[in-house]
């Protein structure tokens, strides 16, 4: 057994410390603190993003300068639905699109003889699909598939345009068609978050 010199003593913690010790190594402290602040950062972040992402696919509505709607009396609220839009430029050109998804230009979907635009009749298709699929998993009797579908075209586009698109939407089981416009039974300027879907009396 080693002889140790007389004189003061230190504890065990402070015997391991290279100041006062014998100049060895402690050893590592196995509980670290819960840093708390990054941790309520991290999920403020992530319920703002939840927060824009709902905001986002919530909208009823996306107004454009390329879509003018035209503005409508005796109207009605406009309900959650499949928004196909149909935009329109001073130099003739549009775009013909479906829950902000871009479908293509209206001379390239019009362009053939047929009476629907089949990517559009397709998209629709496919979106009806997902909603019977996941209701039926969800055993959901309670909210049948209704057929509702918003258009939101351009005050411009021509009746044939919409003609197929309305042609469309009822081929792909759509049957329930709104149109949204301004409501001006104020009597004033239309608002631009003014905007409902029904077959208003211009």
């Amino acid at each position: 057994m080693a002889i140790k010199v007389p004189g003061k003593r230190y504890g065990k913690r402070l015997s391991r410390s290279k100041v006062f010790g014998d100049g060895g190594h402690g050893k590592k402290q196995i509980f670290a603190d819960l840093l708390i602040t990054p941790l309520v950062d991290m999920f403020v972040i992530i319920v703002l993003f939840l927060i824009a992402n709902f905001s986002a696919t919530g909208e009823v509505l996306m107004m454009t300068k390329d879509v003018q709607l035209p503005e409508a009396s005796h109207v009605t609220e406009i309900d959650l639905a499949p928004v196909v839009m149909v935009s329109w430029r001073a130099d003739g050109t549009g775009e013909v699109s479906i829950n902000s998804k871009k479908l293509g230009s209206i001379t390239d979907l019009t362009r053939d003889e047929y009476l629907n635009i089949p990517a559009l009749e397709e998209e629709l298709r496919t979106m009806k699909k997902q909603y019977e699929d996941l209701h039926a998993m969800a055993n959901d009797k309670e909210n049948p598939f209704k057929g509702d579908v918003n258009i939101q075209a351009h005050k411009e586009v021509q009746f044939k345009i919409i003609k197929r698109v309305m042609y469309s939407c009822a081929s792909a089981g759509y049957g329930n068609i709104n149109f949204a416009v301004l409501n001006k039974g104020s009597g004033g300027p239309p608002a631009e978050g003014g905007a409902t879907a029904a077959t208003g009396t211009p």
